[in-house]
């Protein structure tokens, strides 16, 4: 199954812009993680020192967490589960029902930290350098991948494929001449990264500030005793004007503004690319803001970012192993869908500030699947995702995270024993799978047992567990779980399975 590799320098390069997210470098240590060589090139002179981010959904804890990253994370964040409304001086409600709700799930919050922490927390784990200061002159694609000129440079870089995380303005979506259409409502937003001396209730909750029946101020709770706060201003946008926003606002209570770390401002746009894959040869794969922009309301940028990576770097090893390169097209047909959603849920937000807090407040709980990344789903319009269901495993939905029982004695939750890159196939005793070997360094298979109420598993590296939780009480049916951590199948003919779209 293996093809014959082209001259390349290497499998991927991986292009980062001014204003990126970390969305190209988790893709850089999501492909060393498979083994996959990768040259990262970032427009920025160097790791990002302030501001920008400052929010871990539910969803990206769990990935970050099998990334092995978020143990660097969780202790320095704080975590925030609450949505709250203040207005005529005092808090008039506290809202956490779609976070406590959540099911199959350790993390149940917002964790909130810094986008430069998790710059700082990727950077530690991955094993290769990054090329600050570097800007692609151009793309040149062809069948058997793509070359990159850089300005200054009189070297080309080749490589097998090219991610493309180069942030809102893309020059890699512009030279490819993907459309990035959309709206762009007249909306100006100031952002305040600031230490507050301040007789107002400090709570660790996410607090909508109404005035005159308009939500124009929330105040996000941060790590280092920092308050974030997102002020929507008419007219000229200062910091200043920002600061008596806030001050009028929280009234009665008194607010001194000690240090403001970051102060910026954003236009809010809503757009969503017409392809995240190259159209010519398939090479140039788009991810993050190059994909996709909107308001920041849900906290879901970074969030879907840290999704696209997920989504694409163990399909990108699979086209590279020489498989079927159909799982990039999924790629784009699944992640677009996923985006145009995002897009519109971040729209409603952002509108719904000239409304009253209560409203605002009540339509994230009506979005919370995409606010807590935990209800995001792919339908099965394609052959990655088909319709079935076993308990809690349902086909194109998150694969759920339970407890088993290691030696009878100490528990482990199954994210826990995962690591990034291979399907899972849990495969009662005695179903023939009769896969090919060529999927053997790409599916791992975990045996499964009845133990009387109990269900016995024996993982791939030969460990055994058992666990209470429903893995299929008649045992007839195998679940095939993505590397993404979306089920796939539940079914009996997983060699089927994946001739539909990887052999």
């Amino acid at each position: 199954m293996q093809l014959p590799k082209p001259a390349a320098d290497f499998d991927i390069t991986i292009i980062g812009g001014v204003k990126g997210g970390p969305t190209g470098l988790f893709s850089a240590l999501l492909a060393r993680e498979q083994g996959l060589s990768v040259c990262i090139l970032e427009q920025r002179e160097g790791p990002l020192p302030i501001g920008r981010a400052d929010a871990l959904n539910a969803r990206t804890q769990q990935v970050y967490e099998v990334a092995d990253v978020l143990k660097y994370l969780r202790p320095k964040g704080l975590k925030c589960n609450t949505s709250s409304v203040f207005k005529d001086g005092k808090f008039v409600s506290h809202n956490n029902t779609w976070w406590v709700s959540l099911e199959n799930s350790q993390y149940k919050e917002f964790l909130m930290i810094g986008q430069p922490e998790i710059e700082k927390a990727l950077l530690k784990r991955l094993d290769v350098g990054v090329r600050y200061g570097v800007t692609a002159e151009s793309i040149t694609e062809s069948a058997e991948g793509v070359e990159v000129r850089v300005v200054g440079d009189k070297g080309v870089i080749r490589s097998r494929y090219l991610v493309a995380a180069d942030g809102a303005h893309s020059a890699c979506r512009k030279q490819l001449g993907i459309g990035f259409a959309g709206d762009m409502p007249n909306m100006c937003w100031a952002v305040l990264d600031t230490f507050l001396e301040t007789d107002f209730p400090v709570c660790d909750e996410i607090v909508s500030f109404e005035v005159d029946g308009q939500s124009r101020v929330s105040w996000i709770p941060r790590e280092r005793g920092m308050a974030r706060f997102y002020v929507l201003l008419e007219g000229e946008v200062t910091q200043e004007k920002t600061q008596q926003s806030i001050s009028q606002h929280m009234a009665p209570y008194k607010v001194v503004f000690k240090e403001t770390e970051w102060f910026s401002t954003y236009n809010v746009q809503e757009r969503v690319a017409e392809a995240f894959v190259s159209r010519g040869h398939g090479r140039v794969i788009l991810a993050g803001d190059a994909a996709h922009v909107h308001a920041v309301n849900g906290g879901q940028g970074l969030n879907t970012g840290a999704a696209d990576a997920f989504a694409l770097a163990w399909r990108l090893k699979l086209a590279i192993s020489g498989f079927n390169t159909q799982v990039l097209q999924i790629y784009d047909a699944e992640r677009r869908a996923t985006a145009k959603g995002v897009v519109d849920v971040a729209a409603k937000l952002v509108r719904t500030t000239l409304k009253t807090a209560e409203e605002y407040v009540a339509l994230i709980g009506k979005n919370a699947a995409n606010i807590t990344g935990m209800g995001i789903t792919y339908a099965p319009s394609s052959a990655a995702v088909v319709a079935s269901s076993v308990g809690a495993f349902v086909a194109g939905a998150r694969t759920p995270d339970f407890v088993f029982a290691k030696a009878k004695v100490v528990e482990i939750r199954f994210y826990e024993l995962l690591r990034y890159g291979n399907f899972v196939v849990l495969n009662p005793q005695g179903l023939a799978l009769d896969l090919p070997q060529s999927l053997d360094a790409h599916v791992d298979v975990w045996e499964v047992s009845k133990r009387d109420t109990l269900f016995e598993v024996k993982t791939a590296a030969g460990a055994i567990l058992t666990t209470s939780f429903d893995l299929g009480q008649d045992l007839t049916s195998a679940i095939v779980i993505r590397p993404d951590l979306y089920t796939g199948y539940v079914g009996t003919d997983v060699l089927g399975y994946f001739k539909g779209f990887v052999l």
